[in-house]
């Protein structure tokens, strides 16, 4: 059984863990950077970008998160954890972790009071998924290498390059685990090929 991460630091974290354990992976809560040695794959949940980064800077993570992209293993941002993963953000100098090569916009769907759903079609998922939109960003521009797996009103909600995956929008707040599941595959894979 493959296990599967959650950034401890803020956000949606214990309904990601439900989503994981629904789709038959171990789930395990990271609040050390230590931790990432003994998982396969990891969630960076939504939340609040600047706040999260604020706090993977206190903890020490930056680096070790680094590392653990660089290891080749999966990574999965929703909403605030797509902004960490990009590596360009418009209207900001710096990037966080900068390993997928996209351009996102943060906040680009308007407030919290602006939140919404909405039934996408996803790339790889038979039926449509339905999505749930908070304060949330999308991807203005993606890199050539860089699959784009959905849209909503033209603009890129979902992508995925290589051992990442990142979503503008909230999977884990529905009882619909295709997506989580989606990424369980890529961690389940990636292992397979580490050991042919």
């Amino acid at each position: 059984m493959v296990t599967i991460g959650v950034l401890g630091l803020q956000g949606a974290v214990r309904e990601h863990v439900r989503s994981v354990e629904a789709s038959g992976a171990s789930a395990v809560v990271v609040k050390k950077a230590g931790q990432l040695k003994d998982i396969d794959g990891l969630i960076i949940p939504g939340g609040e970008s600047t706040t999260m980064r604020r706090l993977i800077d206190k903890y020490g993570f930056m680096e070790p998160l680094r590392d653990f992209a660089s290891q080749g293993k999966p990574m999965f941002g929703t909403c605030a954890g797509l902004i960490l993963l990009a590596k360009r953000i418009e209207g900001y100098e710096q990037a966080h972790l900068g390993v997928l090569d996209v351009l996102v916009e943060r906040n680009s769907f308007g407030r919290q009071v602006d939140s919404f759903e909405a039934d996408l079609t996803v790339k790889g998922l038979a039926d449509p998924f339905t999505a749930v939109f908070i304060r949330a960003p999308h991807i203005m521009e993606a890199g050539e290498n860089v699959e784009v797996l959905a849209e909503y009103n033209g603009r890129i909600v979902a992508a995925r390059e290589g051992q990442f995956l990142g979503c503008s929008f909230h999977p884990e707040l529905t009882d619909d685990h295709r997506l989580t599941k989606y990424f369980i595959e890529m961690v389940e894979q990636s292992i397979q090929a580490k050991t042919a």
